[in-house]
């Protein structure tokens, strides 16, 4: 049995645009900055990203951008401001959420963010 070698890419967010680290930090994790990039497979990589709670982000996007989600029944669509979902549980979860939205929505997507690590 071979064991698998992960190589690890840092990025470090300090001072960054949060959307424009999590296209990077999505295409790496997609491996679609490789040679043998395939769609159907996950590179062998985890990418880790540090100093998140020190993005770039304006007070306007934190007091006007939603993340809405919804229960199926009526009445049970529910929002947050992004200034509520940082205050309860932090800036990883906002970046967490955005290179999520950056993946391609299949099978491989929720294997491909075990890939990423967030460090505040």
């Amino acid at each position: 049995m071979t064991q698998k070698t992960y190589k690890k890419i840092v990025f470090d967010a300090e001072g960054k645009k949060l959307g424009r680290l999590a296209t990077e930090v999505a295409v790496h994790l997609m491996g679609k900055d490789l040679p043998e990039f395939a769609r159907n497979t996950i590179p062998e990589r985890i990418v880790e990203v540090i100093n998140v709670s020190k993005l770039d982000i304006t007070d306007k996007k934190k007091k006007e951008k939603e993340y809405k989600r919804y229960s199926g029944y009526p009445g049970g669509l529910k929002s947050r401001t992004m200034e509520e979902v940082i205050e309860k549980k932090g800036y990883g979860e906002v970046f967490e959420k955005a290179v999520y939205g950056m993946l391609p929505g299949n099978k491989l997507r929720p294997r491909m963010m075990k890939n990423l690590v967030i460090k505040e």
